[in-house]
């Protein structure tokens, strides 16, 4: 939730509006713990943060602390970039059942984000199933078989740690509708996944049939990717490397053309004992292939059920236009439709794709738009009082917002007790204990 301008103007003041009480968003939340150098970033928006022309308002939820209007009349123009906080749900029965969360749950829980904490996964099952083959399917197929000494010098939480240390989990399903053409990770994630020490791949050479002849005419990164599947499911494995995959205790695999129809319960309906998957069939060409039930439907043993098939984004204030359908802002290259003054950025948009590179472009265009009306004369023109008007309304609403420099007592106070440890930081997950340390 955030109002920027680029650097591409010198007078301009910017001020970012945060829910949670931390700045970094899905850097800090989203990215896996394994993956530090990912994280990069965060160096280049302190370095902006701290700029005499930048603040950092935490704690404040726009929608319920301040209205977007109330914003609007205080700012020139004003950019939400709140991004897609929901989980597509699966829409199937049993989904309610204990041992079945959502990939941004769970992904939360092991990153720290204040909401999820209460998860308390349960990891005495041998087998896990992840629903959905992109990049965040393979973080959390990748944290659950990762040796956690491996995990010990991250920035991941010390609870889900514990939990992992005890985990029984050997075997990790990774399900896709269509097929191996169609997966949405990315060739990186997926050399991580062959490499994981002490696991082995599974992969059927039937799903792979014919796909040799195809490969020709694939897109260089996909057919990059595919040339790796094909590789990792049909050939012998050289001498050491096969020793290694003999000695792996745990496996994953990627299980294709197959769609969840329903989660199975334990016999005492207590918990997920397995799921229901229609076995699907391709119809259609390239990327706009669409999986078909074949009729066929095969049940898979598992305790743990993960969803990670996208995520949405919800409307933040009745004033803001928004698109159920396609679950974004409508606008025009970052102009939200109708609202003049209003921008919108990242996911919510252009819908949930894309990486963090992506999302910064994307967001530096919005910053263009916004530069450009100004020099057009289209913002309103006259002093805006900004955040001091914004800071009596949340003051008058028993709202404490939280600063950078706040944050980096907070900062501080994470790498200073993950001292000795050789983690980068413990990762504080207790508002209430954020706001005592800070003496609010």
């Amino acid at each position: 939730m955030e109002d920027r301008d680029e650097e591409h103007h010198t007078q301009a003041r910017v001020d970012i509006y945060e829910k949670q009480l931390v700045p970094f968003g899905l850097v800090r939340f989203g990215v896996a713990p394994d993956h530090p150098e990912v994280k990069n970033v965060i160096n280049t928006f302190t370095q902006t943060a701290r700029s005499d022309r930048c603040a950092f308002w935490g704690n404040v939820e726009v929608g319920r602390d301040v209205t977007v209007p109330e914003l609007r009349e205080a700012y020139h123009a004003v950019v939400l970039s709140y991004g897609a906080e929901d989980h597509q749900a699966l829409d199937i029965p049993g989904e309610e059942l204990p041992g079945v969360f959502s990939a941004r749950a769970f992904v939360g829980w092991y990153n720290g984000l204040p909401e999820n904490q209460g998860l308390s996964p349960d990891l005495s099952c041998d087998t896990a199933v992840i629903l959905g083959q992109g990049n965040v399917a393979l973080d959390m197929a990748r944290i659950l078989l990762t040796p956690p000494e491996h995990l010990e010098r991250t920035d991941i939480t010390k609870a889900a740690l514990g939990v992992l240390r005890q985990s029984q989990v050997k075997t990790v399903w990774i399900v896709g509708r269509r097929g191996p053409l169609q997966v949405a990770f990315t060739i990186k994630e997926l050399r991580e996944m062959i490499q994981l020490p002490g696991t082995r791949p599974i992969l059927d050479p039937e799903d792979f049939l014919g796909l040799q002849d195809r490969i020709k005419e694939i897109p260089r990164p996909r057919k990059r990717l595919t040339e790796l599947l094909l590789q990792t499911a049909t050939e012998k494995p050289r001498v050491e490397e096969a020793a290694r995959l003999a000695s792996a205790s745990r496996a994953w695999g990627l299980r294709f053309f197959r769609s969840p129809q329903q989660v199975l319960p334990s016999p005492d309906g207590r918990r997920v004992a397995g799921i229901r998957l229609a076995v699907t069939r391709l119809e259609g060409v390239g990327e706009a292939t669409r999986a078909v039930p074949t009729g066929d439907v095969e049940d898979l043993p598992c305790g743990l059920v993960l969803s990670s098939i996208g995520y949405k984004s919800h409307p933040i204030d009745p004033s803001v236009p928004f698109d159920f359908k396609l679950g974004v802002i409508p606008n025009m290259e970052g102009r939200v439709v109708d609202v003049p003054g209003l921008y919108c950025s990242g996911w919510v948009k252009r819908g949930p794709t894309g990486v963090i590179g992506t999302t910064m472009n994307d967001s530096f265009l919005t910053g263009q738009m916004l530069l450009q009306d100004l020099k057009a004369g289209l913002l309103p023109s006259g002093p805006r009082p900004g955040s001091v008007a914004i800071q009596a309304l949340l003051s008058s609403r028993g709202v404490r917002p939280v600063s950078f420099s706040d944050w980096e007592k907070l900062d501080a106070e994470e790498v200073a007790r993950a001292q000795g440890s050789g983690k980068p930081r413990e990762k504080l997950v207790d508002p209430q204990e954020m706001l005592r340390l800070l003496g609010h």
